[in-house]
């Protein structure tokens, strides 16, 4: 279908698109093999601009700085690799809340930086606290000029390779979810280490470890927006970056999608390709079709909430159950398109020298962080009735 990108949005699908093909396309089952981070490819993003596909040009990126572009470039890197592709969805899930609560001062430090290739995290999870953040019990307490941070964070992606952080803490444990603060870490500071690194299923390409707070110290400055502001802006954070998610499963599904299509007109049985039998002709009808409804509900929602940033704070509205549906509607797409895949292939299909057993693994994430599928359908209905009980009055 034809979205109507604009000449910089297509630019910035074809750099992502060329990106994948010729220098992530060779190395993703060694990458997925290894377990590594890939800062070669971080290197071949920076340099083509991608980093700050998201940033607004003051601070080094591009033009707006708009979500649809870090949609786009997901998209379109998640194709060929989910993984490796995390290097720019999660720094940007860990940038956000700098773009929103930050002061010009703390823009101006920190944003150049990761516009230019700078790896940045996002450090909310917590072992007793998932879905349910307000559990949370890494605390910070003032000290004179610097805040002390102690707790641990878990299932970090970019944690250990990053160098920027954006972290939750209770500053006033008593007030609850109005007692959360946000600041900004960076790797290297006094008290602050990481755990184990995850072996996980699927994005290995992607590291994903602990944050240790032993008496860190953090400097008053680093304080994102005001004390007991932080819920807010994770909220307003996740509101921005679920899209990134439904990009990434999309990517991820789009892959999986023209792989089967690819295979079934060459694979041969009962001397045709198997591309020709119904029930084949069937299931990839089915794939498109749910590929291409996920990503006209994801361009939709990401032009809805670029369009809401431009308005004057006073006038802007919440876009949670939008990116919530985003999220849950690609997510799951992702893991019935890529099921589907693997079914065309066969037995090859659950073998790693094909693409689309990765893609499986990869695809199963996209359910369960940034708020598993379950919690999205939670935060849609929530507001749904909130919508009917405001209309009825």
């Amino acid at each position: 279908m034809n979205y109507f990108l604009s000449e910089e949005e297509q630019m910035i699908v074809d750099t992502a698109r060329q990106i994948a093909q010729e220098k992530i396309k060779p190395v993703r089952e060694k990458y997925d093999e290894e377990g590594t981070f890939p800062w070669d490819i971080v290197k071949e993003l920076a340099d083509a601009g991608l980093c700050g596909a998201y940033i607004p040009e003051k601070y080094g990126g591009f033009g707006d700085g708009n979500i649809m572009n870090l949609v786009l470039a997901t998209e379109e890197l998640c194709k060929v690799d989910g993984g490796i592709a995390l290097c720019l969805a999660a720094t940007a899930l860990g940038t956000l809340p700098i773009l929103i609560g930050g002061n010009e001062e703390q823009k101006q430090k920190y944003l150049p930086k990761i516009a230019a290739g700078t790896i940045a995290a996002f450090g909310l999870t917590e072992p007793s606290a998932g879905s349910d953040a307000t559990g949370m019990k890494t605390t910070a307490v003032l000290e004179g000029d610097h805040y002390v941070l102690n707790g641990t964070k878990c299932f970090i992606t970019n944690a250990g390779d990053a160098e920027v952080y954006t972290v939750f803490a209770k500053t006033n444990p008593s007030r609850g979810a109005r007692g959360i603060s946000a600041f900004i870490l960076e790797k290297g500071m006094e008290g602050f280490t990481f755990g184990k690194k995850e072996n996980k299923m699927g994005i290995r390409a992607s590291s994903t470890r602990e944050l240790i707070f032993n008496n860190c110290k953090v400097p008053k400055e680093n304080l994102l927006g005001k004390e007991g502001h932080g819920l807010m802006i994770a909220q307003a954070t996740l509101d921005g970056s679920r899209p990134g998610v439904a990009a990434q499963a999309l990517g991820i599904a789009a892959g999986a999608l023209d792989e089967a299509i690819a295979y079934a007109r060459t694979r041969v049985q009962f001397g045709q390709p198997i591309s020709s039998f119904q029930a084949i002709q069937h299931m990839l009808a089915e794939m498109a079709t749910k590929v291409e409804a996920a990503r006209a509900l994801l361009y939709s929602v990401a032009r809805m909430i670029d369009d809401n940033n431009k308005k004057d704070p006073k006038d802007r509205i919440r876009t949670s159950k939008e990116s919530a549906m985003a999220k849950l509607f690609a997510s799951e797409t992702a893991m019935q398109v890529t099921t589907d895949a693997v079914q065309i292939f066969g037995g090859y299909g659950y073998c790693k020298e094909y693409p689309v057993e990765k893609m499986m693994r990869d695809a199963k994430i996209t359910t369960l962080y940034e708020g598993t599928s379950q919690i999205q359908k939670n935060e849609i209905a929530l507001n749904l009735i909130k919508e009917h009980a405001k209309l009825a009055k």
